[in-house]
């Protein structure tokens, strides 16, 4: 999928995805925060740009192959909960929600508390707890 530059991000802020998600996605710029990290992936799930998540995962969790799942169209994105994960933090943690309808039409979601730390002075997912 892809989104136009003046449509609203994906990750369920106001802003626009040139002023939001696109700048981290492309590299221009480093999510500033915990939260940040989570909408921008959760933006690289629903456009499907891989070699974001590879490159926002933690080197000692990243899978032996990050790709976003096929045949899912994510929906909306609601943030629950945030623990730290500021700009002056080392490690983070955001609830979320993230709604979706599956090949078939089916409506599910994926309800998950994501922990986040600093590599190399960046936010990195590490894991999260499904509920």
């Amino acid at each position: 999928m892809t989104v136009h530059q003046d449509a609203p991000c994906p990750c369920g802020t106001t802003a626009r995805f040139k002023d939001c998600c696109a700048p981290l996605l492309n590299g221009a710029a480093f999510p500033k925060t915990a939260e940040a990290l989570m909408r921008s992936r959760y933006t690289a799930f629903v456009i499907g740009d891989d070699a974001y998540l590879a490159a926002s995962w933690h080197s000692a969790t990243r899978p032996a192959d990050p790709s976003a799942p096929q045949g899912i169209d994510w929906r909306r994105l609601r943030i629950r909960d945030t623990v730290a994960g500021g700009p002056d933090d080392e490690t983070g943690e955001v609830e979320f929600v993230a709604h979706f309808r599956t090949v078939d039409g089916a409506r599910d979601f994926l309800h998950e508390r994501s922990r986040f730390a600093r590599e190399n002075d960046r936010w990195v997912y590490v894991d999260g707890e499904l509920f």
